[in-house]
């Protein structure tokens, strides 16, 4: 038994560091662009247009990952794009957790007519094909961050509803609330005490889970031109841009691909590295 909690706690530990150390330096290099970018990203050079890398030959050292076709930096401009991609994970992905977990607990614990409502809310919001609902938002609300944020919020509430009504269900039965509501403890504060705490590891990872997908859902739109300003760097107006001269400059594609996968698995297993060091049960 001591064997596999060590096992668990190294594979946590193993998890946390590789996904957390890729985030807190994507992080810090999006915080601090403008001193880490080695040119500016919308700067177009012709003469300098897709340089290959720095360890091919006719690379050029101010462009460490090449150029595109403009002669933009791709280096400054995935820099740049990763504020893009981590502000809409951060607000997109908090928001979608605050509204989804809250009503998922209180159908989960409650039950009656507002577990009615709020499954039945879901099970009609569930209905739309997720993809068409956020171009049909962004083609209502209009181009812009704030439209992407909201388009996410509304499409992926239900997805944490669903699963914490579920384990807040699960919680519900179990002995120790019983003993709460014998203690004389309210059932808001049963809820907010006892539950939410046992809850809060799968809220945890559904979090990470959605600001990958958050991140993802961002990039679908600004590869076909639905995100922000087509001025502005973005993951997926890249690789959208390097589909288009996949034969003559592959790297204008990659890199951005590369950042967008890191960045998604990343938070896929610091969503499962912080459950495993923190679940009260695996504990």
């Amino acid at each position: 038994m001591a064997d596999a909690r060590t096992f668990v706690s190294r594979r946590a530990g193993l998890r946390l560091w590789l996904s957390g150390g890729w985030l807190v330096l994507l992080t810090l290099a999006a915080v601090l662009a403008p001193f880490v970018s080695p040119q500016d990203p919308l700067a177009q050079d012709l003469f300098a247009a897709r340089l290959p890398p720095f360890w091919q030959a006719g690379a050029e050292a101010g462009f460490p990952l090449g150029s595109d076709s403009l002669g933009r930096d791709v280096l400054s401009r995935i820099i740049y794009g990763a504020r893009v991609a981590l502000i809409v994970a951060v607000i997109a992905g908090t928001l979608t957790c605050l509204i989804g977990a809250t009503l998922g607990l209180v159908a989960g614990y409650f039950g009656g007519w507002p577990d009615l409502v709020i499954s039945r809310l879901v099970d009609i919001w569930m209905a739309f094909p997720p993809v068409l609902f956020a171009i049909l938002l962004i083609a209502v609300l209009g181009t812009g961050l704030s439209s992407i944020i909201i388009a996410i919020v509304v499409i992926d509430w239900t997805r944490f509803a669903r699963v914490v009504r579920a384990e807040a269900m699960r919680q519900a039965a179990m002995d120790y609330v019983a003993s709460a509501q014998v203690a004389g403890r309210s059932r808001a504060g049963t809820m907010l005490r006892e539950i939410l705490p046992n809850v809060l590891p799968t809220i945890l990872v559904l979090l990470t889970l959605e600001m990958g997908i958050a991140v993802i859902v961002e990039a679908i739109l600004s590869f076909v031109n639905l995100s922000i300003s087509t001025d502005q760097p973005t993951w997926g107006g890249m690789i959208a841009e390097g589909r288009l001269s996949i034969y003559q400059a592959w790297w204008v594609l990659v890199f951005p691909l590369v950042a967008l996968f890191l960045t998604v698995l990343s938070f896929s297993q610091l969503g499962e590295g912080l459950k495993d060091r923190f679940d009260p049960v695996l504990r």
